[in-house]
């Protein structure tokens, strides 16, 4: 009977995270094209491009002031709370980016985006290793978060087609109040997600909330250590591909259809990590990412070398239009780095044993990347968009390596009970 409620209270457990999973990518993929109208505000084109991506940047800041206090705040008040306190901070994070439409001040929006960050840093500190430990580690962990990461993709794919359907063709003129549906639809989620995880008993792993003593610091890790790195250029390259594909896009088909092709991305996200996590218990997190950043690579160099010297037709808004295949390429990076980010930390917290809640927190404070990397990418793409993809590249040839050479744990020796 023990047993019953105790699978019964895990697959409850296991429900509550996947919701969470969604939450992060709708928080995180609301920031970018916000921030497109935000920007829009500024003249001279080179500074709207990068004004329009400082929402993303704070949004992602957020991971490197918050990651290891979150971490901290994990193993001392355990998943629930940590979880409970995310969702507050989530709530209050949009509500500020509404009063920046009330005040029409754009740093007002910065801090909301900032808040924003705080939000889902403490989120993936909690569902990641919540899902891999309950997944027992392993394939099967990396497979638990490949299912929460295909609702994950699900909800990033909705948020830009949403927000272009609501603002339409052209940024010209719009104003953050134009968005408001999207964020009083945010802040009513969050609430009623709230209450459910308040009301919730969840599973909570062995030791959680309670006093440990570690004898070392996460960082003693080499597994670790460069998985963090890897997943700095990753969440970089997750952000960057679709933003400035929006950038490339928008003066040849307009804002809105640009934010429909671009939402196909995560779609192929989507398919990738559904197919991902049905393969996952077979085959490795190593062997995964191998093949896919290859094909990022691969897929990305394609694009960079066609240009617009090619074009192909896709249906969009109930009519076919012309788009350059490069665009197309870029979509389909999106079947790469769909299994990536769970993998990544799959291997990166393989055998840390009490030490993962910290070691989670110290893997969310890199999650910084996401603005770093799409900025130092959009500096590049004010003058040419398909040349900034090199930023993307030299990153998924890092991440590659990691899979290949950085990701064995030499440090099997050290006690992790």
């Amino acid at each position: 009977m023990e047993s019953k409620q105790n699978n019964s209270l895990t697959i409850i457990t296991i429900v509550a995270m996947m919701f969470l999973y969604a939450m992060i990518s709708f928080v995180t993929n609301l920031a970018a094209p916000v921030g497109k109208i935000w920007g829009a505000s500024f003249e001279d084109p080179a500074q709207a491009e990068r004004m329009g991506m400082l929402g993303n940047l704070f949004n992602f800041l957020a991971y490197l002031i918050m990651g290891i206090p979150a971490g901290n705040f994990l193993a001392k008040k355990g998943y629930k709370k940590t979880a409970l306190t995310a969702i507050f901070l989530g709530f209050i994070g949009i509500a500020v980016q509404w009063l920046s439409g009330v005040f029409d001040n754009f740093y007002v929006y910065l801090c909301g985006a900032l808040l924003g960050g705080f939000c889902v840093c403490m989120l993936n500190t909690v569902v990641n290793p919540m899902l891999n430990l309950l997944g027992g580690g392993g394939n099967r962990g990396n497979q638990l978060n490949l299912v929460g990461g295909t609702l994950n993709s699900l909800s990033g794919a909705l948020t830009p087609m949403l927000v272009g359907a609501i603002v339409g063709e052209s940024l010209a003129g719009k104003e953050i109040d134009d968005v408001n549906v999207v964020l009083y639809i945010a802040m009513a989620v969050f609430a009623v997600i709230y209450l459910v995880i308040r009301l919730t008993p969840l599973a909570e792993p062995a030791g959680a909330g309670q006093q440990i003593t570690y004898e070392r610091s996460p960082w003693s890790f080499r597994h670790l250590t460069l998985g963090v790195i890897a997943i700095f250029f990753y969440v970089g390259v997750e952000i960057g591909i679709p933003a400035t594909l929006i950038s490339y896009l928008t003066p040849r088909i307009g804002f809105a259809a640009a934010g429909l092709i671009a939402g196909r991305y995560w779609i192929l996200m989507l398919i990738g990590r559904f197919i991902g996590s049905a393969v996952g218990g077979k085959i490795s997190s190593r062997t995964m990412v191998m093949w896919v950043a290859t094909g990022a690579i691969t897929l990305m160099v394609a694009a960079m070398l066609i240009g617009d010297s090619i074009m192909a037709k896709t249906f969009v808004q109930g009519q076919v239009i012309n788009v350059p295949l490069a665009s197309t390429l870029l979509v389909l990076c999106g079947l790469c780095t769909s299994v990536m980010w769970t993998s990544i930390f799959n291997m990166a917290t393989e055998g840390l044993g009490k030490y993962t809640a910290k070691a989670s927190g110290i893997f969310m404070m890199m999650v910084v990347g996401g603005g770093i990397v799409p900025q130092i990418q959009s500096l590049i793409a004010a003058h040419n968009c398909l040349l900034s993809y090199v930023v993307p590249v030299i990153s998924v040839a890092y991440i590659l390596w990691y899979a290949i050479f950085g990701s064995k744990n030499v440090n099997k020796d050290i006690k992790v009970d």
